[in-house]
């Protein structure tokens, strides 16, 4: 069993907010402390893409001029599983032969960015979305928060271990037949699939 984790902060949205409010932190400098914080956890496969400085940029450059008080999740750190867009970072639903570089996010992605959340990479999953337990993959089997030895459940994987381990204040997955909910649930955390609409 791997020893106990401490994120550097802790990411649940009121707490984030306060701190933001009050000046103890600002969205530049969370994003600092957890590239410092992810790179220690290499072993769980949970990235496929993690953004760069660069590539995170105009995301935090939104946010100038804003405040908490005006955006709902002003300054949020989010992760996207890798079968959802995120525009100008691939997309390779976690097989080797795809490469998709979107010129659009999808609506959800568009919808968090226009909240203020910021996106910081997309996450490892059982590839094209077909598998319960996360070792599926062209870029590795994804470890559990807990245990990088123990399956962390799938197909949304990386975005479960991302949440469990604090680099994420939530994460976008999908779910057809428990492919959230499954690794949610081994990485005690809550996995949502919302109702279809209609």
């Amino acid at each position: 069993m791997s020893e106990g984790f401490t994120p550097p902060v802790r990411l649940d949205i009121d707490h984030l907010q306060s701190l933001y409010r009050s000046g103890g932190l600002t969205p530049r400098q969370l994003l600092d402390r957890l590239d410092d914080y992810q790179a220690a956890f290499t072993d769980r496969n949970l990235w496929i893409h993690y953004l760069t400085p660069d590539e995170r940029e105009p995301f935090l450059q939104a946010l100038e001029g804003e405040s908490p008080d005006s955006l709902p999740l002003y300054g949020v750190p989010f992760a996207i599983k890798d079968n959802i867009h995120l525009r100008g970072i691939p997309t390779t639903v976690a097989n080797r032969h795809v490469h998709i570089v979107p010129d659009a996010s999808a609506f959800v992605v568009e919808q968090l960015l226009a909240a203020g959340a910021i996106p910081v990479g997309k996450t490892n999953l059982d590839q094209f979305a077909t598998g319960l337990n996360g070792t599926r993959s062209d870029f590795g089997p994804c470890g559990n928060a807990f245990d990088p030895d123990l399956i962390s459940g799938g197909s949304s994987a990386g975005s479960a271990v991302a949440v469990a381990l604090g680099m994420a204040s939530f994460a976008l997955g999908t779910d057809t037949a428990g492919s959230g909910r499954v690794p949610a649930a081994l990485n005690h955390i809550v996995g949502l699939k919302p109702p279809w609409a209609g």
